[in-house]
């Protein structure tokens, strides 16, 4: 192991020291473990079939047969939440990973060569800015239709703008490094010159970005679905369960209540685990 793997791998040691001493961002983690066990072992979890109707055993309070209750159609709502966070969590790591790439892409290229491409690029991003976020998904989704696919696109599409414009400031900082003019005179392509030298030096803010954008994805997902524009019924998705359990608010608390908490402790443990991770990776903070 030579000089630089040594340095490199004691500072990746050092990351996870600090992340595992904050207390938050472990509580943080440990709910998504949880979470994302929940998603892979669904049917081994969940305790029934989540779309069995039965409709002689609906409206159920929680009790032990039913820990979260059953809906207006008889259906467990505790098997309906775990299923739900397979959905969640695919589309919010999907769309986040689509928009990383797409945000990767269109900011070194304008970063790198600046000048008619830099400008041409990021008055682009302004306009994708200069529409909500949901908005912009709303109107995607209305277009393509109902699916996880659609669904990933649009969230995907309408969060890239924000990559894109963090990798241009990194890269704008880090491209006229002694370590780049000298990749440089040494005839590497500028391909090569951004993939090995640039972009490894841009993964600290990425990777943070990309922690507490799966967070909005999540948001957004069940926001899509609680109009009608996500994960069509009988599948279970945290929005949809929240849009169909609200007219049943004040009768049966329990529709509404349980998807909602679901959603609240996801994002609650994504920005743990986001703050976290942005102050272990941030080297202004050690200690």
């Amino acid at each position: 192991m030579n000089q630089n793997e040594k340095r490199r791998t004691g500072q990746i040691q050092d990351v996870f020291l600090r992340l595992a001493r904050n207390k938050a961002a472990m509580l943080g983690l440990f709910i998504l473990l949880v979470m994302i066990l929940c998603a892979i072992f669904a049917p081994f979890v969940a305790p029934y079939n989540y779309a069995k109707q039965d409709l002689i055993n609906s409206y159920i309070p929680p009790c032990l047969a039913h820990p979260f209750g059953t809906d207006n159609l008889g259906r467990d709502i505790l098997s309906r939440v775990i299923y739900g966070t397979r959905i969640s969590l695919l589309v919010g790591i999907c769309s986040v990973c689509l928009a990383t790439v797409i945000g990767v892409f269109l900011g070194s290229i304008a970063g790198f060569y600046g000048g008619v491409f830099d400008n041409l690029l990021m008055r682009l991003m302004d306009i994708v800015l200069a529409v909500p976020s949901l908005l912009l998904a709303i109107s995607i989704a209305s277009t393509l239709g109902n699916g996880i696919q659609n669904l990933i696109l649009a969230i995907g599409l309408g969060a890239s703008p924000g990559y894109a414009r963090i990798v241009r400031a990194s890269i704008l900082s880090l491209k006229d490094q002694e370590y780049v003019e000298a990749a440089r005179s040494e005839g590497a392509s500028d391909a090569h010159i951004i993939l090995s030298h640039i972009l490894p030096n841009c993964l600290a803010p990425i990777i943070v970005q990309m922690t507490l954008g799966v967070a909005s994805a999540i948001l957004s997902t069940a926001s899509l679905s609680f109009i009608g524009l996500g994960i069509a019924p009988p599948t279970p998705e945290w929005g949809s369960m929240l849009s169909t359990g609200r007219q049943f608010m004040f009768e049966a608390w329990w529709i509404v209540t349980f998807p909602g908490v679901a959603i609240m402790l996801s994002i609650f443990a994504l920005n743990l685990f986001g703050d976290g991770l942005r102050d272990a990776l941030d080297p202004k903070l050690k200690n």
